[in-house]
Order: structure tokens, then sequence, then C-alpha cells
């Protein structure tokens, strides 16, 4: 935790210093958008905004087609790529084309979809209320799943005149398929196959800074962030950080960071690449979120968000009800890594089960939690058993 304050210290005293900083030549995509990022690499890139039904805009971004893909007209299988928590959109193309998932569904003929959640960097916009407003964060991952996927799943079938898609989703991408898919029967079947990759679900034996800022009371969340947003740092402060993790000796500093959030293994990563990652990890998320998977933590039960004393008027219930994953009858796929220390294996062991209409699972001994969306392997270990699956499900 020292570690964090340390370097979170030295990138506030580097947005306030006038001094140039200096490191190893940067790469050009830190200060991209998501469109911007698409584009550098010569892919068609369109962007949208999707409202949900309790008002929030969200932005999608899509890869219509790739570069190296032979048809490049004409109608496409569709697939939803969903980011997890504090990660924004970005995370599924700053890697290179060849090693960013984004980019190798394009190529191998899929039309890409990739959702920003709602708080994040580039879904911030509400028809009636601002950022500053804390009824703006009124919302946790529940609200996600309950309102934005089937919002986004809806619009892009309309868009694409298509009648399904797969969707892929990482860490708390995957909770809120799981959350929609066992609330709304009707939208599960307009999904060709879930894919899970380090699904969140209780969080059981999670280590690292994450499952300690869960696991602080209440009133010390509350103290930090107060009621609205959860965040670090802000988007200039990562832009810094960014810089400062290309300087030698700090950049060590940044692995042991990441590492702490989400078990980062530099082997396995594109370390040439380490400003990307800085400028966009970690992003943002309402208070009421983190909330929300601290009650999971705690109680190591997947519920609805625990009101208290006012769970009779909401719920009618004295406790919040649980998520009933057992009712998904979507084709389900599950990948997780033996070195998660978010996703742990115990946890994965009691998802498997719950998991009625599992048709794949893959567990990769050396993987962390990043490595399902940045880790160098990933054509060997994921893409392989993922096209195989997606083409025997479509």
């Amino acid at each position: 935790m020292w570690l964090v304050l340390a370097v979170m210290c030295l990138i506030q005293q580097a947005v306030t210093s006038e001094e140039p900083i200096k490191g190893r030549r940067l790469n050009p995509q830190y200060l991209m958008n998501i469109s911007q990022i698409i584009q550098y690499w010569g892919y068609p890139s369109e962007e949208y905004e999707i409202l949900t039904a309790d008002g929030y805009y969200l932005r999608a971004n899509r890869i219509p087609n790739g570069i190296h893909s032979l048809e490049k007209t004409g109608p496409k299988p569709v697939v939803l790529l969903v980011p997890g928590l504090v990660v924004e959109g970005r995370c599924w193309v700053i890697n290179l084309p060849s090693n960013s998932l984004g980019f190798v569904l394009a190529d191998a003929g899929y039309d890409v979809w990739i959702i920003n959640n709602r708080g994040t960097t580039w879904s911030r916009r509400h028809q009636n209320l601002t950022t500053d407003q804390e009824e703006f964060w009124d919302f946790s991952f529940h609200e996600m799943g309950i309102y934005d996927i089937p919002a986004t799943i809806n619009f892009i079938l309309q868009k694409t005149k298509q009648d399904s898609l797969y969707y892929i989703g990482h860490s708390q991408g995957a909770a809120l398929g799981l959350i929609s898919f066992s609330t709304f029967p009707q939208l599960a079947q307009k999904i060709n196959l879930l894919i899970c990759f380090g699904p969140a679900y209780t969080l059981e034996d999670s280590k690292g800074i994450s499952n300690y800022i869960l696991r602080l009371p209440y009133k010390v969340k509350q103290f930090l962030w107060g009621n609205k947003e959860f965040r670090f740092l802000s988007n200039r402060q990562k832009n810094i950080s960014a810089i400062l993790c290309t300087l030698p000796g700090i950049d060590n500093l940044c692995i042991q960071i990441y590492y702490s959030f989400v078990g980062f293994n530099e082997n396995n990563i594109n370390m040439s690449r380490i400003d990307l990652y800085s400028a966009t990890f970690p992003d943002f998320a309402s208070v009421k979120t983190i909330f929300h998977w601290s009650q999971v933590v705690e109680s190591n039960e997947f519920k609805y968000f625990d009101y208290g004393n006012k769970n009779r008027a909401v719920y009618n219930m004295i406790k919040p009800p649980f998520y009933n994953i057992g009712d998904i009858t979507v084709p389900t796929a599950v990948w997780s890594g033996g070195n998660d220390i978010i996703v742990r294996p115990k946890d994965i062991d009691r998802l498997l089960p719950r998991l009625t209409n599992l048709v794949f699972h893959k567990y990769i001994p050396s993987w962390d939690h990043a490595d399902f969306i940045w880790g160098l392997d990933a054509p060997k270990y994921l893409y392989g058993d993922l096209f195989q699956l997606m083409k025997k499900y479509r």
C-alpha cells in the first residue's frame, strides 16, 4: 500500500512541476481515444452513444471489419466486448493488433463492438444529471447488468440487423453477463455464447490491494472516496504516470503496483507498452459499485445490493435476493488463471457447478487477472480455443 502512495505522490509532484520529464519514447496511442487507436492501426472505426432506460449514455466503439480478413463487406457474426471494473474500452485495443482481442476478432471476420461501462472515461453523460451530482453515481454493477447490457445488446442487434451475438466479458464484465442473462430470459435467447474471462463471482480468497480496499470498513471507504466517484488518479495524472512509468527505476515501481492490483506478470506483458497500461488503468467507477463488491466479499454471496433496514421496502424481504445464475440457459465458456489474485481458483470452483449450461472451461495455471486482455501468450492459450468455440456456436 505504501508503494502505491509513494508513486501517487510522485505523480502529483510531476503534475505540479514545470520541469519536463524525460524517459524513453512514448507510444503515440497513450493520448488517443478508442476510435483514434483503432484508426491509427488502419482499421475502420465507428462510434455510437447508447441510451439506457435509466438515462445514461454509453459510448460504444465498433470495428466493423478487419484489415486482414477476407470478407470486408456483408453481414458478419457480431461480438460484444465488455471490460471489467476500473477498466475502460481501450483495454481491448492497446496491445499490438496481433495481440489485442478487438483487432484479432475483426481480422477473424467478426463485427466487433466495445462498450464502455457507465461512469468510466467515455461514458459520463446522463439525460438529466451531471457527474458532480451524487444522484449520477447512485448505481452499482447491478444497474449495469440490469440496464446497460440489455440496452447495448438491443442497440447492436438493431444496428447490425442480426438476431444474436457473442458476449465476451472480463472480470466484472463477465459478472454483468451473468446478471443480465439470469434476469432476462428473452435477452439470453439473443446470445450465441457467453464467454467469461476470469469471471468475478464471490471473490472468495482474493488478494492484493483490490481485496484490501474491498475489506476496508464502510466508514473508512466513505471517508476516502465519499458517495460519488471512485478514483485513484485523474486522467491527467494517469497521463503523467504513463510518462513516469517509462523512466528507469520507476518503471519497476509501476510493475510492482500493477502486480499488487491484478497480479501483473512482466514476463507475459509487452513492457514496451507500459505507458499505455498506465494511461488507461485504473479508470473510474462509482463508490456504490465498490460498496456492492465489498458486500459480496464480506458475505461470500453473489447478491443484490444490501440496503440494510431499507431492504424490505426495496425487495420486500429482510435480506437482498441472490442472482439466480443457475437460470442461465446460454451456452457458457469460462477461462480461469492459476495466478489470478482477484478471481481465485476457489472462486471458480464455486461458480462452475452453478452454470447449468457450461460447455467449456480452461484453466491456465500460469495466468493472472491481466493476462486475459494483455497476455503475450494469449494467441497460444486463448485465441485458438476461443475461435473454435465461437465457430461451433455460430
